[in-house]
């Protein structure tokens, strides 16, 4: 599992930004897929996710990832959920200690957020429509109900698919400078005409730091670019396999 060390000081905060590495998964799944949406056998996936529950110093039924729908709705967290009853959102936060609560990712920004002297923590999947919808916003919001204070939280993102990586069409473009100019510099030209590519992890860090987060860190790692490393789900299209795995991205308050 990789550490930010924005948050690896912190005392009362376990965190993990899980690899594919260390599971009992297999073929394209191979090895840690904690994705209960993908399909995988289910108890490979279980198993798989209480070894990270297990680094996270909590119980199985206690790591919580929400149905993700790529939107800025944050749920608040008080306690286990039935895979039946999880809430339909994109981020999570709580103040409850050791419940570990994650997102789940292949190429998408997986963002950890921690206020340690409010006790109060958060975790928010970040693709292009949940950033571009209020998603980092939305979790600070929903955190500061709960007591934080935006000018103590400090926010890592994980592996995400790079620039480099990341090929958009003109419809994209268009969008995202139509609701404002300065996005423009999120974009390069790529080698097909008309497209371009886009730098996720940079529009991620500038809307955080827009936001009011001054501590703000980025692992600089891409989903796509590191096979034997990271699931990503636009690689897998390109190679047209069947499924992909998912990251597990998780935060806890030891106590």
């Amino acid at each position: 599992m990789l550490q930010a060390s924005s948050l690896a000081h912190l005392k009362s905060v376990r965190h993990a930004f899980f690899t594919r590495s260390g599971g009992v998964s297999q073929g394209v799944y191979a090895s840690l897929n904690g994705g209960t949406g993908s399909d995988d056998r289910p108890a490979a996936v279980a198993e798989n996710r209480a070894r990270m529950a297990a680094a996270l110093g909590v119980a199985p039924d206690r790591l919580l990832t929400p149905y993700q729908i790529h939107s800025p709705d944050v749920a608040v967290v008080e306690g286990p959920w039935s895979d039946q009853s999880r809430p339909r959102a994109d981020a999570l936060v709580t103040n409850t200690p050791r419940l570990a609560i994650g997102v789940s990712t292949a190429d998408c920004g997986p963002l950890l957020f921690a206020d340690p002297h409010a006790g109060v923590i958060g975790a928010a999947h970040a693709g292009w429509r949940g950033a571009f919808g209020g998603v980092i916003e939305s979790t600070l919001d929903a955190m500061e109900r709960l007591g934080a204070a935006r000018q103590h939280v400090a926010v890592a993102l994980g592996p995400t698919i790079a620039q480099a990586n990341y090929e958009v069409g003109p419809e994209f473009v268009e969008r995202f400078i139509a609701a404002d100019a300065d996005n423009a510099r999120f974009f390069v030209p790529s080698n097909r005409a008309d497209h371009a590519m886009f730098d996720l992890p940079g529009y991620i860090a500038t809307r955080a730091q827009r936001a009011g987060i001054d501590n703000f860190e980025n692992l600089g790692l891409c989903t796509y670019a590191e096979a034997d490393r990271f699931y990503s789900y636009r690689r897998m299209t390109q190679r047209g396999e069947a499924d992909y795995g998912r990251h597990i991205n998780a935060i806890a308050l030891a106590s």
